[in-house]
């Protein structure tokens, strides 16, 4: 019987054991693939200089690298009842075998498995895109019965319900506020970054932050027609169309799979009636046939072009997830960008201070930081952040500090009162002197925070969310490769305008809320074939995923990041026009691969007809055309 030591010690081995299988559940297809490429490998080196066919190594190889490619094939086979690329290739690796061409059997089930191993893991990334949308979500919400609050299931959430929201919380459904009033951040769900106040009556949207209120929520909706969850079923749907190319790429598998046994099938016979070839003569021949014809060299084509272009691009920054999205980058005809957090930088920033008290200006802004220190709004910690690196002082104390929900905060410093807010905390005529005694210093497009003391309005902050850096440029390099801009945007037509100018965008759209961004991209779609999404938030996502290519600020909000095909992980636009640039040149050698891959191909099956060659030149043409296009695409490893 074995001892409480000895049991902790046995503990482990099942949970390791666990973790083992998960990892291979996972990436199993990879590493079926890569220990035939091993088994390859060493079959090889023992066979070198020595003349012998390790041939049970490469039918490991074949049995072990080939296993999750030929059961996917005969699958597909019997399930659609049509022959594909898959069986082609299990069937050129017989053939070679069959002429004792093991080895060059071995390493077109490598290539081929690989590929499809790569392939697969790349399109299970994009699945957790959904996951990711729903951590965002509450799994409970207060529900209120007869003044009694109960800890229920979102899920069981239907109209009619109140529920309770405390600061800080997340609003797990779509209401109305029948109680209570507070700031809502809303920047998931809109992109807009200063909060909104909501007073009763207002409409509040799941996945939104109560920031500093108690509430009182009627749900409107049920939990599976909130626009939360609208969004998920938008990101969805767009995520199972399939791209163009794909489509193209499929029908072409099948015609070409066809084809090429069809070929084979008569090679099989006819030459030997024709021809007057002995039986041996035609089956050698139909054998090359097999081998010459697979479309090792047309899978080589792509894949160490991709590979190396996505290398490339991750040094620059810019991560990509799929080579089919960066194939797809060269043809985008118009790029729509996100304005809050994507063209701007996402957070308000003090771009102007209005000081009209007896105090210095250093003295003005610590006293007011030191009151917006004990509040979490955003444009407060603006304010506090302008204040300690303009002063490089520390903050006095503040006293009696009190949130106004939706307006600003209260508060003393040194014995003085001081309110500080939006203008409709404030006497009106006090605005209006102020307004007019200061109108020439006043901007325009920016939100204003004013400060009060002693009935008399004694200065004023600008706070504006600027506009990054690199987007000019980006949009200016973007237009030099005849790429259109549209800016869509949940600001009004003025707010979008101003924008406009700054950055150079081309158009914009203004007053976008989340389902109109993916139907305005449906709409560019229809206007300029292919088009891309740049954006950073949840309420980007149904965009993201509907546009032909979704790009993500890196800096983004983890949804955005999963749904998109292509992140700039150090948040500079300019890197969306690398990307471009990195797109065609892949594209183009892409094109030469194929090209010169399907010529020779054509050249081979041609020669072998005419008797010109034998296999041991079949196999060289043919392996020698994969070495060539393989190290034409690990060319985009440079610049």
């Amino acid at each position: 019987m074995l001892s409480e030591a000895q049991i902790k010690k046995e503990v482990p081995y099942p949970e390791r054991f666990e973790k083992i299988q998960q990892t291979f559940k996972k990436h199993g297809e990879l590493i079926f693939a890569l220990t035939g490429g091993l088994l390859t490998l060493i079959g090889f080196a023992l066979g070198k200089g020595t003349g012998q066919e390790f041939w049970l190594l490469y039918a490991l190889a074949y049995v072990i690298g080939g296993y999750y490619q030929i059961k996917a094939g005969i699958l597909d086979t019997i399930k659609n009842k049509q022959l594909n690329v898959e069986l082609l290739m299990g069937l050129a690796a017989i053939g070679a075998a069959c002429i004792n061409h093991w080895l060059e059997g071995a390493i077109l089930i490598f290539i081929f498995a690989l590929s499809g191993a790569l392939e697969t893991y790349s399109m299970s990334k994009s699945s957790s895109a959904i996951s990711s949308l729903m951590d965002l979500q509450p799994e409970t919400a207060r529900l209120v019965v007869n003044n009694q609050e109960h800890e229920v299931s979102v899920s069981q959430l239907k109209p009619g319900d109140t529920i309770r929201i405390k600061p800080g919380e997340r609003i797990p459904g779509d209401g109305t506020i029948v109680k209570g009033e507070t700031t809502v951040d809303e920047s998931s769900m809109t992109g807009e970054s200063i909060p909104i106040l909501k007073k009763t009556k207002d409409a509040v949207m799941a996945g939104t932050v109560n920031l500093d209120g108690n509430l009182l929520v009627k749900v409107t909706k049920s939990s599976e027609d909130s626009l939360f969850s609208k969004i998920i079923k938008l990101v969805q749907t767009a995520q199972s169309e399939k791209a163009p190319s794909q489509l193209f790429i499929e029908r072409f598998e099948k015609t070409y799979v066809k084809v090429v046994i069809a070929v084979t099938l008569v090679m099989l016979f006819l030459p030997h009636y024709i021809f007057g070839w002995s039986w041996s003569d035609t089956v050698y021949r139909a054998m090359v046939m097999l081998v010459v014809a697979s479309p090792c060299a047309l899978v080589a084509s792509t894949m160490p072009a991709v590979l190396s272009a996505v290398a490339n691009g991750a040094r620059k920054g810019i991560l990509i997830k799929g080579g089919v999205h960066l194939e797809q980058l060269a043809a985008v005809k118009a790029l729509a960008f996100d304005k809050t957090g994507t063209l701007t930088r996402g957070k308000p920033e003090v771009v102007h201070v209005i000081n009209a008290s007896d105090l210095d200006r250093t003295a003005f802004l610590t006293t007011v930081a030191a009151i917006e220190n004990n509040a979490s709004h955003p444009l407060g910690q603006a304010i506090v952040a302008y204040a300690k690196k303009a002063s490089h002082q520390s903050l006095p104390e503040a006293e009696q500090v009190k949130v106004k929900p939706g307006f600003g905060v209260l508060g003393q410093v040194n014995g003085r009162s001081y309110a500080i807010g939006k203008p409709e905390m404030f006497d009106r005529t006090a605005i209006q002197t102020f307004r007019k005694k200061y109108k020439d210093e006043l901007p325009d497009n920016h939100t204003m925070v004013y400060v009060e003391s002693e009935g008399r309005v004694v200065g004023a902050f600008a706070l504006k969310d600027q506009i990054r850096e690199s987007s000019v440029a980006a949009i200016k390099t973007l237009h030099h490769y005849g790429i259109q801009t549209i800016m869509l945007t949940g600001d009004n037509e003025k707010t979008a305008e101003a924008i406009q100018k700054e950055t150079g965008v081309s158009s914009f759209i203004a007053n976008c809320l989340p389902g109109n961004k993916a139907r305005e991209i449906k709409k560019l779609s229809q206007k300029y074939g292919s088009v891309g999404m740049v954006g950073d938030g949840i309420n980007d996502t149904p965009a993201l995923a509907q546009a032909s290519v979704g790009i993500a600020m890196g800096g983004g909000n983890d949804a955005a990041l999963e749904t998109a095909d292509i992140i700039l992980m150090k948040n500079d636009l300019q890197r969306i026009a690398d990307s471009v640039r990195l797109s065609k040149r892949m594209n183009r050698i892409v094109k030469v691969n194929i090209v010169f891959a399907l010529s020779m191909i054509g050249l081979l099956m041609c020669s072998n007809l005419l008797q010109f060659i034998s296999m041991p030149i079949g196999v060289v043409g043919h392996e020698g055309s994969t070495i060539l296009v393989i190290l034409n695409g690990l060319r985009m490893l440079r610049g």
